[in-house]
This record gives structure tokens, C-alpha cells and sequence, in this order.
């Protein structure tokens, strides 16, 4: 549920700091106050489109922070999870929007584009509004109130399931079957690339050794004259070589250790290096025998280099990747031959998946008429109760070609009603009145609120045009919603403020250089004023507040 929300420099707001409780909590004040501005504010940190008009006068950018309890949202922490954005039990919302225009979101202190803070929002948090900009609207989220009412959730996850498997095996048989027409004269290439390969008999990391010796052989003169000149250095010149001389070293420093010890450890480097260079000449000899100045030798590895590089750009890919090459092209051969055997076999399978798929579906299909049935008849019967005798709610099923069958079903289905007696039923997306919209969102979810996985309910001035028992018919369907869900209601009618569990008043002050919006928990006898207030308006008298106090009363009884 929604446990607190901040507000920094947003519109007339320059700070507000709301702890909100489980159950029922309205929103009152006068008109113009900025009811309706924490319901825009709520919209914003979950991801409603935003722009620089909405920062405060004279402030450098507005932010908005929600802190969220989602220890009972499996849905909720398993997104956070997936994300790599889980944190506890807890989930803070964040919104900065610059002076500039520029906005920011974050998930637990983590920065995330906005489309991310808004899937998220929405397993959250609904709102109900004049404009209805939420989710009601939508097909999908009808078929999820629908499915959950008629405990339908476990048939359609099957159905998806099947759809799935359907679809992959349908579509490698298109696949095979849009490739079967140049099969014959890509398996001839394939053939003939194999072979190919096959001759050339490339080993792995043979052209890396075959460039090393070409290398080697293009310079086998300079290498075998080098080679002489080094060995005639260090040993075979008669007059100075290496050798003679560190051994001329050694004996003069054995002469003087008699006379200073000190000197035994230069005389063990020079011992170390006289072998050492006795070992180099050594390697040097037997290096210069390797010396290849074949011209055969020469040519054939050149041959055999421009050999590899054709093969390897006419397949545009370079020489040590022929090896891969060779066995991709093993196995798409293996899979050309067996074609049409591979194809029998995905043709049976298709249609075993179909088969199945359509099986589930229909038995789906069938329990949402059933379903569309009851929760149609309920949600009519709730609509009188709301300011609308003779008003009818239907659950338009449309079945679908067979083309057009999707993973949730074979069938598409709308939400219909219509507010007044002699109207025909229309889409509910396309209710003119917002008043109506926002009392039949009401009458829908009360009916559909043990199948919503959405904790937190905004209804912004659902009683808009109401009054009366019907005003206090909404106000329980809204309790009654709060039973089970955290409601948050802005209203202007006492009736409906009564039965709250937490009543905020929001005033508008000003000290007549600017205009700020100010939020206040109300205690028992504040709530009697504000009630006397929407009650009698300016003059509030002792039969006013007596007659609030006695709606309080009442209301409290009831919860009781």
C-alpha cells in the first residue's frame, strides 16, 4: 500500500509531507484549494507525462516521492527482482521535474527511464478520475477484472502457454516451407562449398604456422648470415670472441679472491655467464640447422597461404574461421537432406499444438460467458445504488477468426453500459460524463475487488454530480472497497467524508506575495467542522455541527 508521499515545489505546493493508513482516507477542502493536485502529483511519480509549468514559481525544479509496502505484492517484488531493483520489503518511488523541463525517475535511488517508473506505478497504484485516463479503458485490464472475477487466471495462463508452443512449431514450419523451393539449388551449393572445404583439409591454426614460416623463408638468407655473425662473436673468432674473454675474466678475479674475498660473487656472474653463453651457441648452431633455403619448399607454402585466403574471401571470412565454416555447413547440409522428413514431423506437431490450444481456449472461452453473465448482473445492480436507476452494464464477447486468435484466447471482449433507461449500451472508454465514468469504475471495481491485484484505489471526486442517498451510497461502496483495499478519495460531499478512516483537509494560504497549498490530518472535532463546513457552507451554526457530529457518529457505528 501507499505509505507516504512528499511533494516539493509543485504548482502552489512547496512542501507537503503525507503518511498515509490502510482503509479509507479522504481529501476535502474548498474549491480551488488543490484537492485535486496531490491526485496530479500521485499521477506524476508514476509516470504521467510532465513539463516545466507544474515547477513552482521561482524553484529550480518540483520532485515527487512515493514510499510503497510491498510485502504482500508477490507481483510487485518479483518485477523489482527481475529488475535488479528490489529493496526489502519497501519500494520509494522518485520524480524530478527541472525548471527546464527535463525529468528524471528513479526506482529505490536507482535512475530508470520513465516507461519503467510507469509499469511499475500501475501494478501499484490505480486512479480513477473526471478524464479516466487510467487503466479501465483498457482491453487487457478488462480481461484481467474478468478473469479474476470468474476465477478464470489458471485457464488463461494454460491457454498462453499453448499459444506459445502453437506459434514456434507454426512457425518453423512456414520457415521450412518458404525455404523448400530453393532447397534443391542451395543444397547443391552447400555441397559443392563442403567440398571445397573438404579439399582444401584446412587444420586449425595451420595458416597462422604456414604466414610464420613463409615469413621465415623469405629471409632465410639474412637469417642464416645473422645467425654466422652472432656465433662468430660469441665463440668461433680466433682473435676476441665472448667466450674467450669472460674466461679471461674468471681467471683474473680466481687470482685475487686471496686477497679480498669480497669478489666471489662477481666471479659466480661470470661463471653464470659463460654458460650462458655457452648455451646460446649452442641454440644458435642448432638453430642455424633448421634454416630451410628450399625454393620448393618456398613456393609450395605459398601456394598453399593463397590457396586458404581465396577459400577464405570468397566466403568473406577469415582463414581461421574456416574450420567453423566447414561444420555450420555440415549441418545445414544434414538438415536440407532431412527436409521434408523434418517437415512431416512439424506438420503433426503443429496441429497436435493447435488442437490442444483450441481445446483450451474454447473450455476458456465458455467460462467467460459464464462469468460475463454474473459479473454484468452485479455490477447493474451496484450501478443503481450510484445515482443511475435503469442503468445497464454489459460484457460484449466478440470470438475471433481463427487468424486472429491470440495468446489470451479466441475470443476479444468490451466493457459496456449505458447510464440512462432507452440508451442503447456503449464502450465505457467512450462515456461522455466523467461523473457517470468515475461512479461506473466504482461499481466495477467493488464488484471485481477480490479478483484486483492493484492494492491502492484513487477515486478523484467520484461523487461529482451526486447528492443525497446517492452521495451516501457511494461513500459505503467506497468503504466497503476500503475493506479490502487502501482507498484514497478527493470529495466534496460530507456523506462520503463521514465514513473515512483518515480525513486530510487542504486549505490554500497566502501572505499576499504568493499562494502555497497547506494539508492537514483532521482530529475527531476538526472533522466535525470540516463536515459542518461542506455541510452549511460560510455560516456554520450549532445545528450544523450538531448534524455533522450525528453523521459521524453514524458512520462510526456502521464501521462498527
Amino acid at each position: 500500500m501507499l505509505m507516504n508521499l512528499q511533494v516539493r515545489d509543485f504548482a502552489i505546493v512547496d512542501k507537503i509531507d503525507i503518511e498515509f493508513a490502510p482503509g479509507m482516507t479522504v481529501l476535502t477542502g474548498e474549491t480551488g484549494a488543490g484537492k485535486s493536485i496531490l491526485v496530479d502529483a500521485l499521477g506524476l511519480v508514476l509516470g504521467e507525462r510532465g513539463s516545466a509549468q507544474l515547477v513552482r514559481e521561482g524553484a529550480k525544479r518540483a520532485e515527487f516521492a512515493a514510499e510503497f509496502d510491498v510485502s504482500a505484492l508477490p507481483a510487485v517484488q518479483a518485477w523489482l527482482e527481475e529488475q535488479a531493483l528490489d529493496m526489502d520489503d519497501e519500494c520509494v518511488l522518485r520524480r524530478v521535474i527541472n525548471a527546464d523541463g527535463r525529468s528524471r525517475a528513479f526506482v529505490n535511488g536507482n535512475s530508470v527511464p520513465i516507461t519503467q517508473l510507469k509499469v511499475l506505478g500501475e501494478l501499484m497504484l490505480d486512479i480513477h478520475g473526471q478524464h479516466f485516463h487510467q487503466s479501465l479503458g483498457r482491453r487487457p485490464v478488462q480481461r484481467d477484472i474478468l478473469d479474476h472475477f470468474g476465477g478464470l487466471l489458471d485457464k488463461r495462463t494454460a491457454t498462453e502457454s499453448s499459444f506459445a508452443a502453437w506459434r514456434t512449431l507454426s512457425e518453423s514450419l512456414q520457415q521450412l516451407k518458404a525455404a523448400e523451393a530453393d532447397r534443391a539449388s542451395r543444397l547443391d551449393l552447400v555441397a559443392f562449398q563442403l567440398q571445397e572445404l573438404e579439399s582444401l583439409d584446412l587444420a586449425p591454426g595451420e595458416f597462422a604456422e604456414l604466414s610464420a614460416e613463409r615469413q621465415k623463408l623469405q629471409n632465410s638468407g639474412r637469417l642464416a648470415e645473422g645467425v654466422v655473425g652472432a656465433l662468430d662473436s660469441l665463440f668461433e673468432n680466433d682473435t676476441a670472441n665472448a667466450n674467450s674473454l669472460v674466461a679471461e675474466a674468471v681467471r683474473s678475479l680466481e687470482a685475487l679472491l686471496d686477497y679480498d674475498p669480497s669478489l666471489e660473487p662477481v666471479l659466480e656472474m661470470l661463471n653464470g655467464a659463460s654458460i650462458q653463453v655457452s648455451e646460446a651457441t649452442e641454440s644458435l648452431r642448432r638453430y642455424g640447422e633448421t634454416i630451410d633455403m628450399d625454393p620448393h619448399r618456398r613456393d609450395w607454402v605459398e601456394e598453399r597461404l593463397d590457396a586458404i585466403q581465396t577459400v577464405s574471401r570468397k566466403h568473406r571470412v577469415s582463414a581461421d574461421e574456416l574450420p567453423e565454416l566447414f561444420d555450420k555447413l555440415r549441418g545445414e547440409h544434414d538438415a536440407l537432406s532431412h527436409a521434408e522428413e523434418r517437415g512431416r514431423e512439424l506438420e503433426q506437431q503443429a496441429a497436435a499444438a493447435q488442437a490442444e490450444y483450441l481445446k483450451l481456449a474454447t473450455a476458456l472461452s465458455r467460462g467467460r460467458r459464464k462469468a460475463a453473465t454474473s459479473f454484468a448482473r452485479s455490477v447493474t445492480e451496484a450501478m443503481s445504488g450510484l445515482g443511475m436507476p435503469g442503468g445497464v452494464f454489459e460484457v460484449a464477447l466478440t470470438e475471433l477468426e481463427y487468424e486472429a486468435a491470440r495468446p489470451w484466447g479466441i475470443d476479444e471482449m468490451d466493457f459496456l453500459i449505458s447510464a440512462n433507461p432507452g440508451q442503447p449500451p456503449q464502450l465505457l472508454a467512450r462515456i461522455a460524463s466523467g461523473g457517470e465514468l468515475s461512479r461506473m469504475s466504482l461499481a466495477i471495481q467493488v464488484i471485481a475487488s477480490d479478483g484486483s491485484l492493484i492494492p491502492t484505489m484513487v477515486f478523484d471526486e467520484v461523487d461529482s454530480g451526486v447528492g443525497g442517498g446517492v452521495a451516501e451510497m457511494v461513500g459505503r461502496r467506497l468503504q466497503e472497497l476500503g475493506e479490502s483495499r487502501q482507498v484514497l478519495c478527493v470529495t466534496h460531499l460530507p456523506q462520503v467524508a463521514s465514513l473515512a478512516d483518515q480525513h486530510f483537509r487542504i486549505s490554500k494560504v497566502t501572505d499576499g506575495k504568493s499562494t502555497r497549498t497547506r494539508l492537514h490530518v483532521l482530529s475527531k472535532d476538526e472533522r466535525i467542522e470540516e463536515l459542518a463546513r461542506m455541510l452549511g457552507g460560510v455560516d456554520i451554526t450549532r445545528k450544523t455541527l450538531d448534524h455533522a457530529a450525528e453523521m459521524l457518529a453514524g458512520a462510526r457505528k456502521m464501521r462498527a
